[in-house]
This record gives structure tokens, C-alpha cells and sequence, in this order.
């Protein structure tokens, strides 16, 4: 399994780097976890936008969806695409309010949203707790996370490689389930770490660390910075919780999931 960053600001795109935004792929099937601001551009370096298999999305704040709808006048009005998108509509998966909410931002006018609800290339489908989700050598894991709008955690397993994604969360329970015993965590870690910060929104570098320490993960990735933080603060935080392998990740970097070591194979910081 190969996890490129495609963004990893938090709360909005930085100076020189789009919001959040996850590629991941394993025997030639590629998924999209967030589409946040700038991300879209940031994909067509790496692949062409008509190559994924499916949309991830665990909840649908603007740093995390926002190019949804140019991605929807790619597979809409693209002059030469290399198949019929509505034949072949991308499926995407997120909260129960996914498709209405994407279809409000796409549609111009009342009118137009009377006619508009992007089913015409997308596949949408609401995410299930209950049940694991299959795609291609995929299997996921959708675990709701501690947020102030309906907003999931990722578990991402093939049969080699673990993944767990935090997505948008203050501590809680779900994450030690979501995290357990996973090869790379990735995980959130907006802000550094003060008793005054507001409950059930975002992780600290030292509340990452303690995720990932108590649910021995292989390896903690760090994500979702916020621009006016000290993203070396924050990485010495989750280093005094955890003493596996930490890091901050970097725009373009690739790592790969379930080997001993995880390389980092191109990549800038924001």
C-alpha cells in the first residue's frame, strides 16, 4: 500500500500548500481520501483524475471537500475523456448529507438544483458503521470520530498493510479501536497542546502521541497542521507520548504501509 499526500494543511490551504487531500493505492486501484482546497491540482501532478476508483470523504467541512465540484466539471465537461463518465460514474463515499450537499455547492441557482444532483458521473453511497466496505484490494472501515458535524475515521486494511486515518477529531474512544495495532496512523494534530482548548474539535501532538502509543500502531504520520502552528511543537509533542517512528508529513511525499520502514520518496513541507 503507497500513501502519497496530496494536502496536509489544517483548517485551510497554507502559503505554499493545498488543505487536506490522501492518495492511497495498492494493486493498481487508487482512492481519494478528502478533496479539500487546492487538492485537485495537486493530484493531476501524480495521476490523471480519471484513473481513481473511488472518493473517500469523512466529513464535509470545505478543507476537506472544496474541489469536489471542480472535480465535477472535470468528469462533466472534459472535451476528451478517456471513457464515458456516465457510464462509468466514480463512486464516493461520506456522511448521509454527501450528495444534497455537493449538488447545493455545484448548482448556480434554485432552479438549476432542481435538476442538479451530480448522479449523472458520481456513484453516491452514505457511509456504514456497520459494515465493512470493499473496494478493490481494499477493505474499509468507517468509525465515527468526536467533531461538531457528522465526521468518520478511516481504518484502511489489504492483505499486506493497516492503515488508520483520524480524519477530524477531538480525543475519544473510537480512535484507540480505529488505531489499533495499524501499521501507520495517520493522524490529525491541528494545534500544540494548552488546557484551554476547545473540546471535541481537534488532537494535539501530545493527544496524537497518546492515540498512538496506547494503541501500539507501527508508526504515527502527522497531518491536518494547522499554518499558524508550530508544526515543530507539535512533532516534539507526539514524540514524548510515543516512542515508535513520528513524523510530520510533507506535500508530495509517498510512504509506504507495511513495510519495517517507511520511506518517504519525494515530498516539500508547507
Amino acid at each position: 500500500m503507497l500513501l502519497t499526500i496530496l494536502g496536509c494543511s489544517g483548517s485551510l490551504p497554507g502559503p505554499h500548500g493545498p488543505a487536506s487531500g490522501y492518495l492511497v493505492e495498492a494493486d493498481g486501484c487508487r482512492l481519494v481520501i478528502e478533496l479539500g482546497s487546492g487538492v485537485l491540482a495537486e493530484l493531476q501532478t501524480h495521476h490523471d483524475p480519471f484513473s481513481l476508483d473511488a472518493l473517500l470523504f469523512s466529513h464535509l467541512h470545505p478543507d476537506h471537500c472544496a474541489d469536489f465540484t471542480t472535480l465535477a466539471v472535470t468528469r462533466r465537461y472534459h472535451t476528451h475523456p478517456p471513457y464515458d463518465t456516465r457510464e462509468r460514474r466514480l463512486p464516493v463515499y461520506g456522511p448521509s448529507e454527501t450528495a444534497d450537499r455537493f449538488a447545493r455547492a455545484y448548482a448556480e441557482t434554485d432552479e438549476e438544483l432542481l435538476t442538479t444532483d451530480l448522479s449523472d458521473v458520481f456513484e453516491f453511497h452514505t457511509l456504514d458503521e456497520s459494515a465493512e466496505t470493499r473496494i478493490g484490494p481494499f477493505g474499509i472501515t468507517a468509525v465515527r470520530v468526536d467533531h461538531p458535524t457528522e465526521a468518520y475515521g478511516f481504518r484502511i486494511a489489504t492483505k499486506g498493510a493497516t492503515l488508520a486515518y483520524t480524519g477530524d477529531t477531538g480525543p475519544c474512544e473510537a480512535l484507540r479501536t480505529l488505531a489499533q495495532g495499524v501499521d501507520v496512523l495517520l493522524s490529525e494534530a491541528t494545534w500544540t497542546h494548552a488546557d484551554d482548548r476547545p473540546t471535541g474539535k481537534h488532537l494535539s501532538g501530545v493527544q496524537a502521541g497518546r492515540v498512538a502509543a496506547e494503541a501500539g500502531v507501527g508508526r504515527l504520520l502527522l497531518t491536518h497542521i494547522a499554518p499558524w502552528t508550530d508544526r515543530d511543537t507539535v512533532l516534539a509533542e507526539a514524540r514524548g507520548q510515543f516512542a515508535g517512528p513520528v513524523e510530520v508529513v510533507n506535500q508530495g511525499g509517498t510512504y509506504a504501509v507495511g513495510e519495517p520502514v517507511v520511506r518517504v520518496i519525494g515530498g516539500h513541507g508547507n
